[in-house]
């Protein structure tokens, strides 16, 4: 299944993606909100199918989000079918 971001709500310091199929169906959601030193990014979709989609279309977005603030810390949760997604930059 091939998934895209949508944008819902866009701010300087925070913003609300639904993730959605082909269909312009929403199947999860992806936010982050940026504090003085820290990024915080939360997402999740319902179906297990779409793990590896799902971290394919995540990893270069946590990377461009590295760049918004720089030396900020990321801190992600990620959940894909309520099982937490790992990327492998997590495990170094």
């Amino acid at each position: 299944m091939d998934i895209y971001f949508s944008p819902e709500l866009s701010k300087e310091d925070a913003q609300v993606l639904n993730i959605v199929d082909r269909d312009e169906k929403a199947v999860g959601y992806l936010a982050y909100i940026i504090d003085e030193k820290k990024v915080y990014v939360y997402g999740q979709l319902e179906n297990e199918g779409v793990y590896e989609d799902f971290k394919d279309l995540v990893k270069p977005y946590l990377k461009g989000l590295q760049k918004i603030k720089e030396g900020a810390e990321v801190y992600s949760y990620l959940s894909v079918g309520g099982k937490k997604v790992e990327l492998e930059d997590e495990k170094e």
